[in-house]
């Protein structure tokens, strides 16, 4: 076995052992809970603009863009852009690539990769620092409930022209939302990209940790994945990535569609 497979081979059995480690796993999920009142999440910025995303799954989504390779990145949730920004400079990132590899002259002006934003509240400083943002020729953004008949079709129609489609819901985080985010966007996702909902770790922290938000323990993404996976063959939950994280706010969210 050359070095780098082997190097891949004891990666896999780490993680194996971590996602057979309950008490690490456990111990990790309390760690999430103190953190969360705290606004961990909102401490981290992605070049410039802030993310509200935990490190170990900002990590997670850049080996998933470089695995999947996605031409367009669906994302339901805005607000001060830093996911719109991380998802455009990973793209960027991999046309690249691909022109070095082709020896093809990288258009600038017309990226072949795209990110469409949707979020019922635009608001008005976040978008116009996210439209002077370097990123924001890659950026579209709809402003609309993401499950207003009128939105889900737009992305729909937006969506037939790219071969690789990868979602991620970030949104309202009720149980009936996020099961109609999922009902909308996940047939969009191609064979093994994948949709990734976000904060289903709140069906796992005390009760009443998001303060005056609707969403707690039983109403939330985590109560909305249980009730789409029971009706739905096409996703299976990638237990790898969550074991290989420990730290991460979506546990069970690493929604794959099979090949």
């Amino acid at each position: 076995m050359n070095p780098n497979d082997a190097f891949k081979a004891e990666v896999m059995r780490n993680i194996e052992q971590l996602k057979n480690n309950r008490e690490l796993r456990e111990a990790s999920l309390e760690w999430v809970a103190e953190i969360t009142p705290k606004r961990y999440a909102y401490n981290f910025n992605w070049l410039g603009r802030p993310i509200i995303q935990v490190p170990q799954d900002m990590v997670a989504i850049q080996e998933l863009v470089w695995r999947v390779r996605p031409d367009l990145i669906v994302e339901t949730g805005i607000a001060h852009g830093g996911s719109l920004i991380m998802s455009a400079s990973l793209l960027a990132m991999l046309d690249y690539c691909d022109a070095v590899a082709s020896g093809e002259l990288l258009d600038l002006q017309r990226p072949k990769r795209r990110v469409l934003g949707i979020d019922i509240d635009i608001r008005e400083h976040n978008r116009e620092a996210i439209l002077a943002h370097p990123m924001s020729h890659r950026i579209d953004m709809l402003q609309g409930s993401s499950i207003a008949p009128d939105i889900v079709s737009r992305v729909h129609a937006v969506s037939q022209s790219f071969e690789r489609v990868m979602v991620l819901l970030d949104s309202n985080h009720t149980h009936d939302h996020v099961l109609g985010e999922l009902q909308a966007y996940a047939p969009l996702v191609t064979s093994n990209s994948y949709c990734v909902v976000f904060d289903t770790v709140i069906d796992v922290l005390p009760h009443g940790s998001c303060l005056d938000r609707p969403w707690d323990i039983g109403n939330n993404p985590m109560t909305a994945v249980r009730e789409f996976l029971r009706t739905n063959e096409d996703f299976v939950v990638d237990e790898d990535i969550e074991a290989k994280l420990l730290i991460t706010v979506a546990p069970h969210g690493y929604l794959r569609r099979k090949g």
